[in-house]
């Protein structure tokens, strides 16, 4: 096993969204990146097509994984390890992403433990079983969990969802005391994110979608990848530890009443 001069990361759920987009970034930065999704065939047109754009130094690779399963989160950090020699960073992006789980009457066990395996109990399997390699990363390893604004808002009939992404929050605080200072650990809660290319969302999303953001436009995967870059270098963050940081245009400061 030889060890790469750069650094790198996992980012689970990354064949598409904010995911591919934070891959990107990272790759884009010199980092190696492992693309981890259950989505096979998009995992792998994703990475080549990372790869063909990446500059000299890092690589995308991509590992299949359902976050759901310990053995699978293992095999995922094992492979990551065993293929670049390190484990810098982790990015916990892996969610069931639809928040509408119907009536609370009418939510089903099945359903409502399904949200908690993959949102909630897939970013612990992955911590913990990365936490031994982070602990041995130049300068510190660190943990990025992407959780949503519905941690603190939420819309009827969300309410697996929104415990999940409320969960999230309460896991990266514990895990920063936990962990540190060998470890960092930070979550982002994004809002409206268009995960169509910039230029289609400008023409698709409504004038009124983009116009009800202070900033004036919906987010983008790329708004999440710069701020998800910036936790995971610890020369430029490495005094930011157990924090939640909002980008959501400003939607979650807005005094909103209907007239």
């Amino acid at each position: 096993m030889k060890k790469s001069s750069q650094p790198t990361a996992i980012v689970t759920g990354a064949a598409r969204g904010i995911g591919r987009g934070v891959a990107a970034r990272l790759l884009a930065a010199g980092w190696n990146v492992v693309v981890a999704d259950v989505l096979v065939r998009e995992g792998r047109i994703a990475v080549a097509a990372l790869n063909q754009h990446a500059p000299a130094g890092g690589r995308a690779l991509f590992v299949t994984c359902n976050v759901a399963e310990e053995k699978a989160v293992v095999a995922l950090v094992t492979r990551t390890v065993a293929e670049f020699g390190r484990l810098d960073g982790v990015v916990n992006n892996a969610g069931l992403a639809n928040p509408h789980n119907g009536p609370v009457e009418k939510l089903a066990v099945a359903k409502w433990q399904q949200m908690l395996a993959v949102n909630l109990t897939g970013p612990f399997l992955v911590a913990k079983h990365a936490v031994k390699f982070l602990r041995r990363a130049p300068g510190g390893g660190a943990i990025l969990n992407i959780s949503s604004t519905r941690a603190f808002q939420a819309e009827p009939d969300t309410e697996a969802y929104g415990v999940t992404k409320a969960g999230l929050l309460g896991l990266t605080r514990g895990l920063a005391i936990s962990l540190g200072p060998k470890i960092r650990v930070n979550a982002i809660c994004p809002g409206w994110i268009d995960t169509r290319p910039a230029a289609e969302s400008a023409r698709a999303a409504r004038r009124e979608n983009h116009a009800q953001h202070p900033v004036g436009r919906v987010g983008h995967p790329e708004d999440i990848a710069e701020m998800a870059l910036f936790l995971l270098e610890g020369h430029r963050s490495g005094f930011v530890t157990g924090q939640t940081f909002v980008c959501d245009g400003g939607m979650t400061v807005k005094m909103i009443y209907e007239e």
